[in-house]
Order: structure tokens, then C-alpha cells, then sequence
């Protein structure tokens, strides 16, 4: 697990869903000249509960699985990468955060299932053969087993 700071590892967030796209361009500007700012799984939840269904912080904290200080830090983070990409021109790209894929579900409702955290490719099980043995036919990444936390890089 990714350490945040000596002694405290970083906590799991719960989202609801992956994002359904990854990235967003400005209009008007060059590829070659186009720089990124890049917002986490997680930011992008928080920006959903948040922003896009006016969840109070607290609410939206508890449906994250986190505290109501660390809801505060991730919210605050999106905000601040989302206003550089707009004011300075910026491409949007969604990728990485510590996350569990799907909240709410049964602890064993995924238990047969690998999902690919990055496309949300979906493949059944095999027993005796760990998900992330697996790599992601459609994007080429690790997959892993469906509500479990992972650390997306």
C-alpha cells in the first residue's frame, strides 16, 4: 500500500463508478504544445459527489469511505487542477488514485470477476490464478479482482 506519510498508509476510496471518459482537450491548441494536468479516479469522485450532485462534504466523505478532512484535501486538490487546465489551456487526463472500484456491492459480489481499474474490461475468475497475472486484452494493463482496493499508477 502506498504510504502517504512515515507510519500512516493511504486509505482505500470507494467510487461508485470509473469515469466513463479519460480525457479532455482544449480546442485551438497543438498537440505538440498541448501540456496536461492529470486529476485521479478518486478527484473525479469527489468532483461527482460534490460538484455534480451537491453532496454536502461529510456526505460525500462517508459515501467515499474516508474522513470528512481527507474529502476536504482531495476536493480541494481537483478544484485546484481543474482551474489550472481551464485558465491555462490544459488538457484533462483521468488517471491513477487509490481506489476500490465499486462501493456499496456485497463483499463477495465481484469475488469471481477481474476488472481492469483503467477501461473497465471485465473477465471471470479462474481459480488458482490471481487477477493480476492477468493483463487487460484492451489496454494492456494489470487487472484485479472486482472490489478489492487497489493503487491505480
Amino acid at each position: 500500500m502506498k504510504q502517504n506519510r512515515v507510519g500512516r498508509p493511504m486509505s482505500c476510496r470507494c467510487i461508485e463508478d470509473l469515469p466513463k471518459f479519460t480525457c479532455f482537450k482544449p480546442e485551438g491548441i497543438s498537440p505538440s504544445r498541448l501540456e496536461s494536468v492529470v486529476l485521479t479516479v478518486d478527484e473525479v469522485e469527489a468532483l461527482r459527489l460534490a460538484d455534480k450532485l451537491g453532496l454536502y462534504q461529510a456526505e460525500a466523505a462517508a459515501k467515499m469511505k474516508v474522513s470528512r478532512q481527507t474529502f476536504g484535501r482531495i476536493i480541494e486538490s481537483a478544484h485546484k487542477k481543474v482551474a489550472v487546465a481551464i485558465v491555462d489551456g490544459k488538457s484533462i487526463c483521468v488517471e491513477g488514485g487509490n481506489i476500490e472500484q465499486v462501493c456499496g456491492e456485497a463483499e463477495t459480489a465481484g469475488e469471481n470477476i477481474c476488472v481492469c481499474l483503467y477501461c473497465g474490461f471485465e473477465k471471470p475468475h479462474i481459480e488458482g490464478i490471481p487477477c493480476r497475472m492477468d493483463l487487460c486484452p484492451d489496454c494492456g494493463k494489470p487487472l484485479i479482482r472486482k472490489g478489492r482496493c487497489s493503487s491505480v499508477v
